[in-house]
């Protein structure tokens, strides 16, 4: 089975591939000076691995969210300190309005999800995960002077498509486009055997748990344009 893609292998990765293009420090400065480097989104997989497993307690992962948050940090200053002068930080996804996660976690309670049908309290855990993130941007900065670190609220840009999905030619946001027959479209991977629910175009979801390229245009233009980075990305560079 082959090692885990973990955020300080990736970052040695990305090291060997500047070492590679813009070798010497004074080249791998150049160029990061000149580029926009996307820190993430990072974090999801953390949380996913731990609430996909049966009988897990769900509140564990509050405990370790902070050692997530700093190892972002820590990646982000290690990208300037090589360099960079353009940072983009994301933020997490609405996790409880994911397929993956309205399946796994369903409730006879009415009070457990939004209007939206989206589950409280994996949202809220996304909410704070965003918060803590927020604050270790707004704490790089203060030590960066001069580096433009933007954080980008991908909570925000998804839940567009969750509050208003017929704006954007989305039936249901809910549910995935790939998969099974449950109420979520969940239960099969996406291979051969999964039943394919329409056009791609009219979904959110593309396998209860990746968004479709539908889904990441809408995202991508709140973050270029605005309201969803607090710079928007085409006036920051």
């Amino acid at each position: 089975m082959p090692a885990p893609s973990h955020l300080n292998l990736q970052l040695e990765s990305f090291k060997k591939v500047l070492a590679r293009i813009a070798p010497g420090d004074a080249a791998t400065k150049s160029l990061l000076g000149e580029s926009l480097v996307v820190m993430g989104e990072i974090g999801g997989n953390d949380y996913n691995f731990w609430f996909f497993k049966p009988g897990n307690p769900r509140e564990t992962p509050n405990q370790y969210m902070p050692d997530v948050v700093g190892h972002i940090g820590a990646a982000v200053q290690e990208v300037i300190n090589l360099g960079a002068k353009a940072v983009l930080v994301p933020g997490n996804f609405p996790i409880g309005c994911v397929p993956q996660y309205l399946s796994m976690f369903q409730s006879n309670s009415i009070m457990d999800y939004d209007e939206h049908g989206c589950l409280v309290w994996f949202n809220n855990f996304s909410k704070k995960h965003n918060q803590l993130l927020q604050q270790e941007v707004s704490r790089l900065r203060s030590q960066n002077p001069g580096v433009k670190i933007i954080y980008t609220d991908y909570f925000g840009a998804a839940m567009q498509f969750v509050q208003n999905p017929h704006s954007y030619g989305i039936d249901n946001p809910l549910v995935s486009c790939c998969g099974g027959d449950g109420q979520y479209h969940t239960g099969k991977g996406c291979d051969k055997a999964a039943k394919i629910w329409g056009n791609p175009g009219n979904f959110a979801s593309w396998d209860g748990i990746h968004m479709t390229e539908k889904a990441y245009s809408i995202i991508a233009q709140g973050v270029l344009n605005g309201p969803y980075a607090d710079t928007p990305l085409l006036k920051a560079c």
